[in-house]
């Protein structure tokens, strides 16, 4: 059957009776092609009905399908005419593991970041309806990403729609982590009432049977807000906000999929089709195990197994360090954002379960809420991945940094991530959080400094503190430890005529830049700034009498960075030395490897080398 889809629409011409096998061969296809490139195999598993049931009932690119998060669209690329490039799926230059505008144009909006798809479907309708054009909108959730303050922001605004919305809620019971809340905890309690559509179409048919009355009678029932549905169903969140809902609906049934989306598309109003699905599903291993397969490297097909050897990553240093301090401080406490798992806390969760909190998709809220614990006497840890923390700014200036309050931020996953792309680069944490008042920002570039500046963020520092550190394997400690001291920078190795200021992750780059340029009899002198805020004046001041050229290395957006407060210093000091900053220009890094993305922005330790000799020459 897959054979047959080429294009958009194509779908539309396999018959109904063959829908059950595209399925299996989509799903055959996407455990093939996963396995080899990576990518985000479990949520794509689990959304394949749903998703060709979408395509049935609707006409791309003329109609909108906005998914959240996007992670689950690999189906809808496949049914949208890029089956026959998949293999370059997150690849470079290859297709991107979300929707992508520039990429088709059934891709209606970019997305990549949670609980955003009711808001831009919402802004369609507006659109289409001001404009006076005729096409659907569809915006697809999940349970998970319904957790997130924005989605219920725009579902208040849609309940005053008076022209067609349908807003699928695709129902997993998870994000990445379990999901957690009441929120979820309601849903649960709807999964469990699917008695309620059978007794709803009983009621609806027996009364249909007395002429006139039944007919007045289900009317009344279908108007009022004391439906049927609220002596079954406990609340109706959605209905008493005004939004018509219609399930739970088998999310795995094409033809049961089909018929209820047909009938969301005529209604005069916003409209939620609940839809449970199973994450993972048709692939036992990512049925097992869901969470390890949400987004994972290339595995072994058959087994399940990664082909990468495990690695001990810059998360398992930062759960160690945690737990480990927990252990002996019982004001310590742990937060994340539905990332237990992807930030390390899984360890901790376990040890030390009433001081774990999970705040769901809610960055916004997690900010505060660590805010608040620490304004009660307690230790925050918010072990948060550096694309996602920007979701809580306002938070963080108001509520901790305005109130000077001692919350540790552990930000995982900055600088480059490879190939989730544009939408997950930790590349703007520096320059955003430096210029919060009372912010400091530590960055360590091997495991037992990142230690050590653990112990120094809980213990030794007042106020808010950020530590930031890369995606990947962590860098083992070779030589002796030079003990931490707040502002200070440690020099690496001593040279002349150029100075290379390096942050976290670059430091080995910087090293190895230095040994290019002493091959072509050029030395440098290599500082780890360790401190990013605030940064070693002193140390500044001091190479600038002997250097005549500042080189400063992040993985980070150069406005605002690291190198542009270092060099804005040296201009109000009037310091006797030129300085270069090598960052991320104004741009947002596409998907590769990081060791690509690095080269491509310069910041390997050819580029960085090369930058040094032609501004020397």
């Amino acid at each position: 059957m897959l054979e047959k889809i080429n294009k958009a629409n194509d779908i539309k011409r396999i018959p109904e009776t063959d829908l059950a096998e595209l399925a299996g061969e989509i799903r055959r296809f996407l455990v093939k092609n996963v396995s080899k490139t990576g990518g985000h195999l479990a949520s794509n598993l689990g959304s394949v009905e749903l998703t060709i049931a979408l395509h049935r009932v609707y006409y791309l690119p003329k109609d909108k399908i906005i998914c959240d998060v996007g992670h689950q669209s690999y189906t809808h690329k496949i049914l949208t005419g890029r089956k026959d490039v998949f293999d370059t799926l997150r690849q470079e230059d290859g297709l991107s593991g979300f929707p992508r505008r520039r990429e088709s144009d059934c891709d209606s909006f970019d997305t990549g970041h949670s609980s955003t798809s009711v808001s831009a479907g919402l802004g369609y309708v507006y659109a289409r309806d001001l404009q006076k054009k005729n096409y659907s909108v569809v915006s697809v959730i999940g349970d998970g990403a319904l957790t997130g303050g924005l989605a219920f922001e725009a579902l208040n605004n849609a309940a005053r729609l008076k022209t067609n919305f349908v807003i699928v809620l695709n129902d997993n019971e998870m994000s990445i982590s379990r999901n957690v809340g009441g929120l979820s905890d309601y849903l649960g309690r709807v999964r469990l009432s699917k008695k309620y559509n059978g007794l709803k179409m009983e009621v609806s048919s027996a009364l249909e049977q007395v002429p006139v009355i039944g007919e007045k009678m289900i009317n009344t029932i279908r108007k009022t807000k004391s439906s049927i549905k609220q002596l079954v169903i406990p609340g109706m969140l959605f209905e008493n906000m005004g939004i018509t809902y219609l399930g739970p609906v088998d999310g795995h049934d094409i033809k049961q999929l089909v018929k209820v989306l047909t009938t969301a598309k005529n209604f005069d109003g916003p409209v939620i089709v609940h839809a449970v699905t199973e994450k993972g599903k048709g692939y036992v291993p990512a049925e097992l195990d869901p969470s390890r397969f949400h987004g994972i490297s290339a595995f072994d097909a058959k087994t399940g197994k990664c082909l990468k050897p495990p690695c001990r990553t810059w998360s398992d240093v930062f759960s160690d360090i945690v737990c480990s301090l927990a252990a002996s401080d019982e004001k310590i406490a742990a937060i994340t954002a539905a990332m237990k798992e992807g930030t390390g806390l899984k360890r901790f969760a376990s040890l030390f379960p009433t001081r774990f909190f999970d705040v769901g998709i809610a960055e916004e809220h997690g900010v505060t809420f660590a805010a608040g614990l620490a304004a009660g006497g307690m230790i925050p840890v918010f072990a948060v991945y550096s694309t996602f923390l920007q979701r809580g700014f306002d938070e963080l200036m108001m509520d901790v940094c305005l109130q000077k309050l001692h919350v540790v931020f552990a930000i995982d996953r900055a600088g480059f991530v490879g190939e989730d792309g544009s939408t997950h680069q930790g590349l703007f944490d520096i320059s955003y959080l430096s210029m919060l008042p009372g912010m400091t920002i530590l960055s360590p570039r091997n495991e037992r400094e990142m230690k050590e500046m653990f112990k120094t963020a809980v213990y030794d520092i007042e106020g808010p503190v950020a530590i930031r550190y890369p995606r990947g394997a962590a860098v083992p400690v070779k030589e002796a430890f030079r003990p931490l001291e707040y502002g200070k920078g440690e020099i690496l190795r001593e040279g002349s005529r150029c100075a290379l200021l390096a942050v976290g992750s670059l430091c080995g780059e910087a090293e190895k830049a230095a040994d290019i340029l002493e091959e072509k009899g050029i030395t440098c002198t290599v500082v780890n700034a360790r401190f990013v805020k605030p940064f070693d004046t002193a140390l500044v001041t001091q190479l600038a009498g002997g250097h005549e050229l500042f080189v400063t290395c992040e993985e980070n957006i150069a406005c605002g960075g690291f190198g542009a407060n270092v060099l804005d210093y040296v201009n109000r000091a009037k310091l006797p030395v030129r300085v270069i900053n090598l960052a991320v220009e104004d741009t947002f890094v596409k998907h590769a490897a990081q060791t690509s993305q690095r080269k491509r922005n310069g910041l390997d330790a050819e580029g960085i080398a090369g930058r040094i000799l032609e501004e020397l020459s």
